[in-house]
């Protein structure tokens, strides 16, 4: 499963950007079927899950965006939205979306990573 992640920029604290996720052309048929994560890598930490939505548009967020960050998706047109408002600086991070499976009890994603998209917010 091949995902392309864009949108990423540099912005001021309080700024907001707004990050799309594309699904490769061949697997257009399923989409709708797959639940997808966006997640984010700081220099130094290990990958996080920010925000996740299942085909049925649930939707879970990370305590540390709750509240400002809000996960979308268009099955049409085969895209995951992250709107991501009242940037701050510890939100810089490479961004990255991935399709994802309930394994155990951990959502766990299965798909090949992508090169992400550059999120930088200056204080």
């Amino acid at each position: 499963v091949q995902l392309q992640a864009s949108g990423g920029g540099s912005v001021q604290a309080g700024g907001s950007l707004r990050l799309s996720c594309a699904f490769s052309r061949s697997i257009t048929s399923v989409f709708s079927a797959y639940a997808v994560g966006w997640y984010r890598q700081a220099p130094g930490n290990q990958r996080e899950l920010v925000a996740r939505i299942t085909s049925s548009f649930d939707t879970n967020y990370a305590d540390s965006v709750k509240g400002r960050f809000t996960i979308s998706r268009d099955n049409s047109r085969k895209t995951v939205k992250l709107q991501m408002n009242s940037l701050k600086p510890e939100d810089t991070a490479i961004y990255y979306c991935n399709p994802i499976k309930m394994v155990g009890s951990t959502w766990t994603p299965f798909g090949a990573w992508g090169q992400g998209t550059q999120v930088t917010v200056s204080s």
